[in-house]
């Protein structure tokens, strides 16, 4: 290996620890999504906009660990359980439930914010929607409970189908029917 390698080697593995040294002492929040940072760019840059918002700037006062599955589901409990035992101050458990279920396995202390389509107390997340108790809250667009209507309205609005196709990941729960 030449010199030129070395230090190039040497600072990328200096910086990202120079980087959390400088960080010291600002809180650090969790980002754990199921998809990759392409594909849901737009909702983590509104998830950045929602905490400026509150005071909350990205490498200024406030350090964000992203953890993303690029669609590997079964990446899921471990990359929950990386931001887990950096002991973040909150874990945002985006984009379904499989994140919210990796999020609540990996701790019972952290704080956990979650954001489904689907019924958070038929999966366990919240005990009740004003009372979720634990250490899991959140938001839900019950859209999956709305694939009954949007059926209904389609077969309104052509009478005569006959067949529907639904395309989703298999491996994600909110995929079994029930």
């Amino acid at each position: 290996m030449d010199r030129r390698q070395f230090l190039c080697m040497a600072g990328t593995v200096a910086l990202p620890l120079a980087a959390r040294a400088q960080s010291a002492g600002m809180p650090v929040v969790g980002f754990l999504n199921t998809t990759s940072p392409d594909s849901y760019a737009f909702n983590a840059e509104a998830f950045r906009q929602g905490l400026a918002t509150q005071g909350f700037v990205e490498r200024k006062n406030v350090v964000i660990e992203y953890r993303w599955a690029n669609g590997e589901y079964s990446l899921m409990p471990s990359l929950a359980k990386e931001l887990a035992g950096l002991n973040v101050a909150v874990i945002a458990a985006t984009g379904d439930l499989v994140s919210a279920h990796a999020a609540q396995a990996a701790s019972a202390s952290i704080p956990i914010v979650f954001t489904i389509g689907s019924d958070p107390m038929k999966f366990g997340l919240v005990k009740s929607m004003n009372l979720p108790g634990g250490n899991l809250t959140g938001m839900t667009l019950f859209s999956s409970t709305l694939v009954a209507k949007r059926t209904e309205l389609l077969t309104q609005l052509v009478p005569n189908i006959r067949t529907i196709g639904l395309l989703m990941n298999p491996a994600n729960t909110n995929a079994v029917a029930t």
